[in-house]
C-alpha cells in the first residue's frame, strides 16, 4: 500500500432502485474505439435484448475520450446512437474510468444517460452496494496515482478542451501506447489491486456489505472487505482477439448472477 493513511471516504451520492425495477445489470472495461468494431456491435446487441432496467457502466467504456466533441466522429457517433437508443428504454448510469474521465454531460445527455458519481451507493432489494470505477484505490500504483491527482485538479478538465481538437487525440494516442507498452513488460496477474484495507474502510464508511467494480481486468466474486462483505470484479470485454471475453453482472430480488455474453448474444 502506498504510503500510511488510506484515502478518505469521498462524499458518495445515492442510488435508489425504484420498486418498479427487476433486474440491474453492471459492466465495465469494454475500451471501445474503433480498431474493435465486434466488441462495440457486442454491446449493442446486448443493450437491444438485455431485460434490465437499469444497465450502469462502471468506467472505462472508451479507450480515450478526448472531449465530448469526438462523438462526432464516425465510430463514436455509431456508437452515441445505440447508447442513445438504449438510454430512452432503460435507466443507462455512466460512470468515468481512468481512460474516459474526460467524458462529459454534453455526451451524457447525447446518450439520454445519466450521470454516475465516483463512488455511488446504491440501494436496492435491501442491500447496500458501493460502486466504484477502482482506480482510485489501486494504491500499489502510485505512478498512476499521481498523474490522476495532477488531471483531476480543478481547471484541469478546463485546460485539456481548450487545446485543438487534432493536439488532443495525439496525447491520447501517446498515452494508449504507454500504456500498452507497460502492460506488455507485467503479467495481468501483477497489475496492482484494489487495497482490501482502504476498500474496507469505504464500505464501512458507505454502510456497504458489497463492493462492485471493474478497472483490473480480473473478474472474480468473493469475500473481502469488512466482515461478511463481498467483492464482484467486473470482466472487461474484447470480441475481435483471439479469446473473446464479456460478462454482465446482473443483480435481482434473488441475488447476483454472472453471465458470459457471445457476439451473437
Amino acid at each position: 500500500m502506498a504510503g500510511d493513511t488510506l484515502p478518505p471516504f469521498p462524499a458518495a451520492e445515492a442510488l435508489d432502485a425504484p420498486p418498479s425495477w427487476r433486474c440491474i445489470d453492471f459492466v465495465s472495461d469494454l475500451h471501445l474505439h474503433a480498431g474493435l468494431p465486434r466488441t462495440a456491435e457486442a454491446l449493442a446487441g446486448y443493450l437491444r435484448h438485455t431485460p434490465a432496467d437499469a444497465v450502469l457502466i462502471l468506467g472505462d467504456l472508451f479507450e480515450a475520450w478526448v472531449g465530448d466533441d469526438m462523438r462526432n466522429e464516425a465510430f463514436e457517433a455509431e456508437c452515441t446512437a445505440f447508447l442513445a437508443d438504449a438510454g430512452q428504454r432503460l435507466h443507462l448510469g455512466m460512470m468515468v474510468g481512468n481512460r474516459d474521465f474526460m467524458l462529459g454531460q454534453e455526451m451524457i445527455a447525447a446518450c439520454h444517460a445519466h450521470a454516475l458519481a465516483d463512488p455511488t451507493v446504491l440501494h436496492a432489494w435491501g442491500q447496500h452496494l458501493l460502486l466504484i470505477h477502482g482506480d482510485v484505490l489501486c494504491l500499489a500504483d502510485e505512478a498512476y496515482l499521481r498523474f490522476r491527482a495532477q488531471m483531476r485538479q480543478p481547471g484541469a478538465r478546463e485546460a485539456l478542451l481548450s487545446l485543438p481538437y487534432s493536439h488532443r487525440l495525439a496525447m491520447a494516442k501517446q498515452m494508449r501506447e504507454a500504456s500498452a507498452m507497460h502492460q506488455q513488460q507485467q503479467k495481468p496477474e501483477t497489475w496492482a489491486d484494489v487495497d482490501e484495507a482502504a476498500a474496507s474502510a469505504w464500505m464501512q464508511a458507505a454502510g456497504a456489505s458489497v463492493l462492485v467494480h471493474g478497472h483490473t481486468h480480473r473478474p472474480e466474486t468473493a469475500p473481502f472487505g469488512p466482515a461478511g462483505g463481498t467483492r464482484h470484479v467486473l470482466s472487461d470485454w474484447d470480441f475481435d482477439g483471439e479469446q473473446p471475453r464479456g460478462e454482465v453482472l446482473r443483480l435481482t430480488a434473488e441475488g447476483f448472477q454472472r453471465i458470459a455474453l457471445s457476439q451473437a448474444d
